[in-house]
């Protein structure tokens, strides 16, 4: 007897992402469904390690801008506003003013993008006489996580799913790290960016595709797996430390749910208290770069879109009370 002609996994998650993200996303799910379809943007996140003064002044020229900066002018812009507020009405105390805003967004990283509806590619990372690139292609969005971490100079880090690197050498970028920690000490700071359905990947490659039938069960497990490291990360952290959980699926039951899960289990089996913190000042500051979902209800989701094809990429921060 013939055999069944074989599915593609691509085709098999795009199937699912149909039946599913229809649901959840509604209107916007054709919008973002093209963007995941179709190829993504990157940004040049510069190698601080590599003489920078060249490959800056290319890429300006090329009419690319440097989205973290552009989001410190604007915190500044902001914060001075709001200020001088607070002068005219002497009625506000300093922790009034937007405390999110006040968090510092780390300028040592930086990162070039091109304009919404700009296509244009970067032209491949180039070694210089020491072998050292002088920036790395990524998607822009992944930086968002670390940027949500706010390291601070000196702080022990702990990269949690450290593969395949793009986070961890982005917090290299900040140069604030001051041990890598692989000791069993409690942490201030802890990034969990967790295996996930990779939603671009999924649609886009067969190779290593989690939609794969024979990796079913693998999938089944996600939720489940990402719980159990999010809840590594939050025990590893002591009193006053944060964990910045990501994903690059939309997915809620990969995103939201785990939290959700992840706070009722450190109450009622651990007795920690963790507080959810506002990142919604994350989409004043990169609207203009990226396309931000508006009914995510624990942290933020950037949702692939044909102008702004960068993401998904789902990001929460908690705060170990």
């Amino acid at each position: 007897a013939a055999t069944a002609p074989r599915i593609p996994p691509t085709r098999l998650a795009l199937h699912h992402f149909d039946i599913n993200y229809s649901l959840q996303l509604k209107e916007l799910w054709p919008s973002v469904r093209a963007g995941l379809l179709c190829e993504q943007k990157y940004g040049a996140l510069l190698n601080n390690f590599s003489l920078l003064d060249h490959v800056t002044q290319e890429l300006e020229l090329l009419n690319a801008t440097d989205f973290v900066s552009e989001a410190t002018k604007k915190v500044q812009s902001v914060v001075a506003a709001e200020e001088g507020v607070v002068m005219q009405a002497e009625a506000m105390t300093q922790a009034e003013i937007s405390p999110p805003l006040r968090a510092s967004i780390s300028s040592n990283i930086k990162c070039y993008t091109f304009p919404r509806g700009d296509i244009t590619r970067f032209r491949p990372a180039r070694p210089d006489t020491l072998g050292i690139l002088d920036y790395y292609l990524m998607d822009a969005a992944s930086l968002l996580p670390v940027l949500a971490l706010n390291v601070q100079p000196d702080d022990f880090v702990l990269d949690l799913c450290a593969a395949p690197g793009g986070k961890t050498l982005a917090l290299l970028q900040t140069g604030a790290c001051g041990k890598w920690v692989f000791l069993k000490l409690l942490l201030l700071q802890v990034l969990v960016d967790v295996p996930c359905t990779t939603d671009r990947h999924s649609v886009m490659e067969d190779d290593n595709n989690i939609f794969h039938k024979r990796r079913t069960k693998e999938r089944q497990m996600l939720p489940m797996l990402q719980l159990q490291l999010l809840m590594a990360g939050i025990l590893a952290t002591r009193p006053g430390g944060e964990v910045v959980y990501s994903t690059c699926s939309l997915s809620p039951l990969q995103n939201e749910h785990v939290i959700e899960r992840a706070l009722e289990i450190a109450e009622t089996q651990f007795n920690i208290a963790i507080r959810v913190e506002d990142l919604s000042h994350f989409r004043m500051l990169f609207q203009d770069t990226f396309s931000f979902s508006s009914d995510c209800r624990l942290g933020e989701l950037v949702l692939p879109h044909l102008t702004a094809n960068f993401g998904p990429m789902y990001f929460c921060k908690l705060c170990r009370m």
